[in-house]
């Protein structure tokens, strides 16, 4: 009995402590996923991992890689075309009524005859007015104007993600400036309440500043929801999944060491160096020229040769006696081949009968080897009229070459038009900034004098809220100044070839 009640206790004990380390392992796992959560959420990209991350997962640079790949397999293809070309063709069949036998060329009547054969056949091109060199150089340059496409493309997702990445940089700052105005704001209903239960100041003064207090929060509010927004749109360009967070590091930025250092045309011309844009349209239009060279090609001769082997079988046959030589010397006999002429003697002649002996049947192996065909030629294609085929071809290519140089310069065109706005963009910028920056230490210097004015009661509240208004103002306008300068000036940096970082 009581072993009986010893083994229950130990069977409860041992399982509460089954159950409290069932309990302990989830725990354990659910503060492991909270703090990974927390991780996840709590983790800041900088500018590079902005961008690395885009270009790794942005669906347009995987649908231009498609096309780079595509363009390299026709690359590729060309060059396979110089290789010489094999193939094994056959086929298996029967026959009914009257027909021949493809292995004696005699007639077969009244029977089903299966019949087969086969054949190997290759051919060398070995000239043909220079179409496949041309078409490898063509579609060599194809090849690498698809690759700058894709830098392209890349630069693209770039600028796009650095221009989301600015924005949030720029609400982020502005939230903060309206937070600054809400906290200055609280600062002063705290104190202006003091004083009007001290008596020292009317209760409209702490009603006034509790309704501008109550427009500071609004202005926080739209400041956070700007923030989210802009968050969210970086998120989305990043491609990033729905229920994942995206918050960034802010890098300091110093205004007066990004200068403009420069002329517009130095700009442009380091651009025409380095934009892929520019060398995708000179590669086209390189590879156009020998596109028509290409098409020229096709108005030679063109030389190859064929070589190759063929065998057949008959069912025909297969039953039927066959001589096969042994390779012993020959025996001489005498075989008639007529008669002297008006009497009954025969004319005999000796006939050389090689050694062997005769077998019943003909299997499909002794078929096939004795059907056996070799052969090799020598094939001249001289074009002389193909209803003017080859020369719309010219054509067609001579245009596509117009085309690219069109192409060309309208790319040039664009860049420059582009470049040029973009400089003086920059140059407005910064005069905007330097002007704003002015306007922020003016309005600063007048709030603190309205503010203190105001606090002993020299100024009323309107001209303190217009004052607090004035620099909340000026101070956002400086926010928007700062980052539109920045920003450009970056974008002029990217069309010089200089890395897009903060």
């Amino acid at each position: 009995m009581i072993s009986f009640i010893y083994q229950i206790l130990i069977y409860k004990i041992n399982n509460m402590v089954m159950k409290t380390q069932y309990k302990l392992l989830l725990l354990l796992l659910f503060m492991a996923g909270l703090s990974r959560a927390q991780t996840e959420e709590d983790y800041q990209w900088t500018i590079q991992e902005c961008v690395d991350y885009a270009l790794e997962n942005n669906l347009s640079v995987q649908r231009t890689l498609l096309n780079v790949e595509t363009s390299d397999i026709a690359y590729q293809q060309s060059k396979m075309a110089l290789l010489p070309d094999a193939n094994i063709t056959g086929n298996y069949g029967f026959n009914w009524g009257r027909t021949i036998d493809p292995t004696t060329n005699l007639f077969v009547d009244n029977r089903r005859t299966a019949t087969s054969n086969g054949s190997l056949i290759g051919t060398v091109p070995v000239f043909n007015g220079f179409n496949l060199r041309n078409t490898i150089k063509q579609n060599e340059l194809a090849f690498q104007a698809s690759q700058q496409d894709l830098e392209r493309t890349k630069n693209d997702v770039i600028i796009n993600i650095i221009t989301f990445y600015t924005n949030v940089l720029f609400n982020k700052e502005l939230l903060d400036n309206a937070k600054k105005q809400l906290n200055s704001t609280e600062q002063q209903v705290d104190r202006t309440a003091k004083q009007v239960e001290a008596g020292a100041l009317p209760r409209a003064n702490l009603l006034d500043l509790e309704a501008q207090y109550a427009t500071n929060e609004l202005n926080v509010v739209n400041a956070e929801n700007n923030y989210k927004l802009t968050k969210i749109q970086l998120k989305q360009a990043l491609q990033l999944p729905p229920s994942s967070s995206v918050d960034i590091v802010v890098p300091e930025i110093n205004v007066e060491e990004n200068m403009l250092d420069v002329s517009v045309t130095e700009v442009y011309e380091i651009a025409l160096r380095n934009m892929p844009e520019i060398k995708s349209a000179n590669l086209n239009q390189e590879s156009a020229s020998w596109g028509i060279k290409a098409a020229k090609s096709n108005l030679y001769p063109s030389l190859s040769f064929t070589g190759g082997l063929s065998s057949q079988y008959s069912d025909a046959t297969a039953d039927a006696e066959r001589f096969i030589r042994d390779g012993g010397e020959p025996t001489i006999v005498q075989r008639p081949i007529g008669f002297v002429e008006g009497t009954s003697t025969r004319v005999l002649t000796e006939v050389e009968m090689p050694s062997g002996r005769t077998v019943e049947g003909y299997s499909f192996g002794d078929q096939v080897d004795d059907n056996l065909r070799r052969f090799i030629r020598l094939n001249v294609n001289i074009p002389i009229f193909n209803r003017f085929q080859t020369r719309a071809g010219i054509q067609r290519a001579i245009i596509n070459q117009q085309q690219a140089e069109i192409n060309l310069k309208d790319v040039q065109n664009q860049l420059w038009q582009t470049i040029e706005q973009s400089y003086y963009d920059v140059e407005a910028a910064s005069k905007s900034y330097a002007a704003s920056l002015k306007q922020v230490e003016a309005r600063r210097e007048s709030f603190r004098v309205t503010k203190q004015r105001y606090d002993n009661g020299a100024a009323n509240f309107v001209d303190y809220q217009v004052a607090e208004n004035d620099l909340f103002q000026s101070e956002s306008d400086l926010v928007r100044a700062k980052y539109d300068y920045i920003f450009k000036l970056k974008i002029l940096d990217f069309y010089q070839g200089k890395p897009l970082e903060f």
